[in-house]
């Protein structure tokens, strides 16, 4: 099952991808007099009760053809997972990326995070940072938890996950490698674009053998596949939740492959600029669009700069 989400009158709604359309769960709901919650999150904690009133929802909704599908190519995306709880991400989880990064394979996962500011939608235009010139993509598979993970086991990790989506890790590698902490160049807002879709983990099957690609202006520019990770999906979820409980709604960014501007020659690198577009596709996942443009300054920032007076 592919979930999203799209703004309609100034809210977030919950649809679902079909061959139909997008079935609008709120409306299809009502229509039926079924009692869905309309937060994707809501539906991801109490998803072994909702699903399958949500597979029964799309087939009453086909036979009775009472114009509950919405044209998708009209939506306006908001982020597959507009509220996470945590978001914990992975660096220099893929063999080639480490290498291209002249870093050496980790012997554990390397953890770092990123806050709720981050979060983004597909088709979002994205700010760069007036005070970085220096921002990367980086095409990773989101891990989206379906229930509390505290000591799970690799055999079983994969059964607390609800699903996956696209992400982009995005990256101001000036602001990340200023000090020895990551977090300044990882947070920047709209750095974690997340979507089209979230789509439930029994439609993905294996994550650990999914294409993953970034295209800038049309041109490849990482193609790889998850199994070239060096800590899989299972892997990374038990390993996490040894240290902290993972909760509903909780993403973990599994790393991306190589491919990113910082992995070129010095002289090579060409950092994204104003008017770029990068689309992140994974397999049975859809594709992540994003567009950028440079953030505007604010009027004190101006004033500073010398080009207005602040009275």
């Amino acid at each position: 099952m592919k979930l999203l989400t799209f703004k309609e009158n100034g809210q977030l709604k919950v649809g679902i991808k079909t061959n139909h359309g997008v079935l609008h769960i709120e409306k299809a709901a009502d229509s039926f007099n079924i009692e869905i919650p309309n937060r994707i999150e809501d539906l991801i904690i109490d998803s072994v009760r909702l699903i399958p009133l949500l597979e029964s929802l799309i087939k009453q909704a086909i036979e009775n053809k009472k114009g509950l599908f919405l044209e998708e190519d009209v939506l306006s995306y908001g982020p597959a997972v507009p509220r996470p709880g945590k978001i914990i991400c992975v660096g220099l989880n893929y063999k080639k990326h480490a290498e291209e990064s002249n870093m050496p394979l980790p012997d554990y996962p390397i953890l770092f995070n990123k806050y709720n500011n981050t979060i983004a939608a597909a088709n979002e235009v994205i700010n760069l940072p007036l005070n970085s010139k220096e921002t990367d993509y980086e095409a990773e598979l989101a891990i989206v938890i379906g229930k509390q993970a505290k000591n799970v086991g690799q055999d079983e990790a994969l059964n607390y996950v609800f699903g996956y989506c696209n992400s982009n890790d995005l990256s101001s590698r000036d602001l990340q490698f200023r000090t020895n902490q990551w977090l300044l160049g990882k947070n920047c807002d709209g750095f974690c674009p997340l979507g089209p879709y979230l789509v439930t983990s029994t439609e993905v099957g294996n994550p650990n053998q999914l294409n993953i690609k970034a295209t800038v202006n049309g041109e490849v520019r990482q193609n790889s596949n998850t199994s070239d990770m060096i800590f899989k999906c299972d892997e990374i979820v038990s390993y996490i939740s040894e240290h902290m409980t993972l909760n509903p709604g909780d993403i973990i960014l599994t790393g991306t492959p190589e491919g990113v501007i910082f992995g070129y020659l010095e002289d090579q690198r060409i950092y994204l600029k104003a008017g770029d577009q990068v689309t992140i596709e994974i397999e049975k996942l859809g594709a992540l669009t994003n567009k950028f443009k440079k953030e505007a300054p604010t009027k004190n920032e101006r004033a500073l700069d010398g080009n207005v007076i602040n009275k």
